[in-house]
């Protein structure tokens, strides 16, 4: 892994926010899951094994492209 690689930025705006990690390849699985309470920040990585990820709750995600607030 490329501990350089891009990163994104996730800001919970109220308790109980899920970050759920997908995995790449044939069959999307649930690959790693993460719960935050307000004010909390989860710096995440895509990997070779995690391709994309789910953001249940209110946050703010943060990236090299700018920022988007997920509404629930």
């Amino acid at each position: 892994m490329d501990v350089n690689a891009d990163y994104i930025l996730i800001k919970a705006l109220e308790d109980g926010v899920t970050i759920i990690g997908l995995t790449r390849g044939k069959d999307t699985k649930f690959n790693h899951t993460e719960k935050l309470d307000k004010g909390e920040i989860l710096a995440a990585q895509f990997t070779e094994n995690v391709s994309a990820m789910k953001i249940r709750g209110n946050a703010e995600i943060m990236s090299k492209h700018g920022k988007v607030n997920s509404e629930g």
